[in-house]
């Protein structure tokens, strides 16, 4: 099984790509991810949409906007408002996990695998074979 994210943006504009490919894979969609985390003293989000790993070959990609969303405390972000309509258009929860920043991690790599070592604990995604 390989699991590898693949990093889309920081979920300006490429959040409509990332909102099109959960909707185009509506069969294979498995989870609707938001990983919160707070980036040089400001509360930001990760969102993050995984697919049921492809048959034969046992590929999963985890499509993600890493950490460029913020999140506001007194209202919604349109861009959490568009993800989060887009989950009830396709009847998935958004999980929310705590996580630590990016740049905490000496390259995006470890960061990335540190996410797949959560999402695995969790049962999010299937072990490793």
């Amino acid at each position: 099984m390989i699991q590898r994210f693949i990093e889309l943006g920081e979920g300006y504009s490429d959040l409509y790509e990332l909102l099109a490919i959960a909707r185009a894979n509506e069969s294979r969609l498995a989870h609707m991810l938001m990983f919160t985390t707070k980036k040089q003293n400001r509360d930001v989000c990760s969102l993050a949409v995984v697919l049921h790993p492809t048959t034969p070959g046992d590929f999963q990609p985890l499509y993600i906007c890493r950490e460029g969303i913020p999140v506001l405390p007194d209202r919604t972000s349109k861009r959490i408002q568009l993800f989060e309509e887009t989950a009830q258009q396709l009847d998935k929860p958004i999980i929310t996990i705590s996580v630590k920043p990016s740049d905490t991690f000496a390259e995006t790599t470890l960061y990335y695998n540190h996410l797949i070592a959560i999402l695995r604990l969790n049962h999010l995604i299937p072990p490793m074979k």
